[in-house]
């Protein structure tokens, strides 16, 4: 890839004149240009298959409102030349992600998806749900669209196959079944109960009926039952009908099983009144595997291909696409998406748009979904939007806020002490923005709230004045709710002032006489505190905004105290993995008990080195 760039620091000339001057400088290979306001923001990020004549056409008027606002802002632009056009497709939609720019269709949403992975570290199998980067050795099946897909399909594959789901510490330590055995979802192999061989052949099983093979592992269970039955063992007869019964449920929920569709995408998209909903049905070997809406930032001047392109650009960047890509519409460019797809992924990716057949019926069910969605998601916005008029109204704000930050603190007499930042705006409640912080401060009193505040306010406005300094990318806030009276907003007022922002409204809830719900007082610096009525939907608003942030909080903390019940001292040992915490705890029953071991005792482990059985006994008897 070669780039070629130019850009000036003088705003004159701007729009046509300025894109003009440029088109001179251009030749006819292809790339990616970024046009760029005064101020240096990029305003769009585009793709040419021959860069002189694409930057050519914004050169001449007839343009669509969007980008003759866009042309006009215009007063620099950037090029980057590629060596084919599959491959300026794939950078553009990358450079969109980063960017972020204002006339783009964006895809906002974008969190990875989750799958099953049977982990094949372990004689015993796992299987467990597993998000981010395909790191631990196994079979991972997915994605399914979200968590709650995985669950349901995980619980029957339980009562299925009977694999467990422990981790490997709790399955070393174990001397006797635990209640998924009692309850018939686990085979027991942690005390011997199953051999290798037949928790082996349960496995592939499930593996089987992951891959697609479903009908296959059902008859011969069907068969299984059938010979038990026979020969009179009723129990077994009886558990193998629970197994198909469980496989049956798993299929019963998925709603769709195509029969002619494999492993694909199906994506149907609808627009109305400049906005989009995209949704996604997760297909994998014949069965559905969930699917999950998407509202990419579209305008009134957005073709269907053009904002279907930027979706499955944007949506593909990070993820693997599948063999097929069934779509309610066509792209702009289907065969070099299609190309840059197969590029990506290694191996062809064929996009189609059908007209006829079971493909268009799953198209047509997307498409109906998407259509719902959208109009659950413009109800929703209208009545977020009258709340939000209705917050700036109740706390004297210039305009609605777009970015509403509430924080709490959670912690039990000052241990696992974590503080929670939930975000809200015009669309409702933004998750992705929601961010966690484990309390640092070693000086900090137990139990002290406002220590614990002024640390998680400093690390969040010291980041966003490194990240977003001029305020134009929609992070700062333009309100803070803070849970607590007069004392925690003062509090709160010196903390921003100190780092030179005063300029945020922030109101303190304080739950009232009696601590009522729904005699909340608020506080506001320098002024008296004040109360809404109590059937008044800000109220309510507001009420919904600090519960959620409280269940942030809490959660977050019952995570961070678990984990760390969990941990042992040999955690603290380095060249100690979990493979060898394994084999100690294994070969000692308890960290306590390998802190009492000798020297010889430790060297005699499975897997522990002379040298590394030397640091772990220095290390418990360095600690006296």
């Amino acid at each position: 890839m070669m780039p070629h760039s130019e850009s000036t620091s003088n705003p004159q000339p701007t729009g046509y004149a300025c894109i003009q001057r440029y088109v001179k400088t251009l030749d006819s290979s292809p790339g990616v240009y970024r046009m760029l306001d005064g101020e240096s923001r990029v305003l769009y990020v585009g793709k040419a298959r021959n860069l002189k004549a694409r930057v050519s056409n914004y050169a001449r008027p007839g343009h669509s409102g969007r980008i003759e606002r866009m042309i006009a802002a215009t007063t620099s632009m950037m090029f980057l030349t590629t060596r084919t056009e599959t491959e300026a497709l794939l950078l553009e939609q990358n450079l969109i992600k980063q960017l972020k720019p204002k006339y783009n269709v964006l895809l906002r949403d974008d969190k990875s998806f989750p799958n099953i992975l049977v982990a094949k570290d372990h004689a015993f199998p796992q299987i467990k749900k597993h998000r981010g980067a395909k790191k631990e050795k196994g079979a991972y099946f997915g994605p399914f669209a979200n968590a709650g897909a995985v669950n349901r399909t995980l619980n029957q594959l339980q009562k299925a196959f009977l694999l467990r789901n422990c981790s490997d510490s709790m399955f070393e330590s174990r001397t006797r079944p635990c209640l998924l055995y009692q309850i018939k979802r686990c085979s027991g192999p942690c005390v011997g109960l199953i051999s290798e061989q037949g928790y082996a052949e349960s496995v592939k099983d499930a593996e089987r009926f992951l891959s697609g093979r479903s009908t296959k592992v059902q008859e011969e269970l069907a068969e299984q039952m059938m010979a038990a039955s026979a020969a009179m063992e009723f129990e077994r007869a009886a558990s193998l009908r629970d197994r198909i019964r469980a496989l049956t449920q798993v299929q019963t929920s998925q709603g769709i099983n195509p029969r002619s569709v494999t492993e694909a995408d199906v994506i149907g998209l609808y627009m109305d009144s400049g906005q989009a909903c995209v949704q996604v049905f997760f297909i994998r070997a014949n069965q559905n595997w969930g699917n999950k809406d998407f509202y990419p930032r579209v305008g009134p001047d957005v073709s269907p291909a053009e904002a279907m392109e930027a979706f499955l650009g944007q949506f593909y960047d990070n993820k693997e696409p599948p063999r097929q890509l069934i779509l309610s519409d066509a792209t702009e460019n289907a065969d070099l998406m299609q190309d840059a797809l197969s590029e990506k992924a290694g191996r062809k990716v064929e996009i189609l748009v059908p007209q006829r057949g079971e493909k268009q019926e799953l198209v047509a069910g997307a498409l109906r979904n998407a259509r719902e969605s959208l109009a659950r998601r413009m109800s929703e916005s209208a009545t977020q939007a009258k709340l939000l008029r209705g917050v700036a109204e109740a706390f004297e704000l210039n305009n609605p806020p777009n970015r509403i930050e509430v924080y709490d603190n959670s912690h039990i007499q000052g241990t696992n002490a974590v503080g929670g930042m939930i975000v809200a705006g015009p669309e409702g409640f933004m998750k992705s923005a929601y961010r966690k912080f484990n309390i640092r401060g070693d000086d900090l009193t137990p139990g002290d709230d406002f220590g614990m505040m002024k640390e998680v306010l400093t690390r969040r406005f010291t980041r966003l004045q490194k990240e977003d300094p001029e305020r134009d990318k929609g992070l700062w806030p333009d309100l803070l709710l803070i849970d607590g009276g007069a004392g925690q907003v003062s509090a709160v007022h010196e903390i921003m002032a100190q780092h030179g922002v005063e300029d945020i409204p922030m109101v303190g809830v304080a739950k009232g006489v009696d601590r009522d719900h729904g005699k909340e007082e608020f506080h506001r610096t320098g002024q008296r505190p004040f109360a809404l009525k109590r059937n008044d939907p800000v109220l309510y608003f507001i009420q919904r905004l600090r519960d959620e942030a409280h269940r942030f909080a809490i959660g977050t903390h019952r995570a961070k105290r678990a984990k760390a019940i969990g941990a042992t001292p040999l955690d603290e040992i380095a060249g100690v993995g979990a493979a060898r915490k394994r084999a100690l705890l294994a070969h000692f029953g308890s960290a306590k008990a390998v802190s009492r071991a000798n020297l010889v005792d430790l060297k005699a482990v499975d897997g522990i080195s002379a040298g590394l059985a030397q640091k772990v006994y220095d290390f418990f008897h360095d600690k006296g």
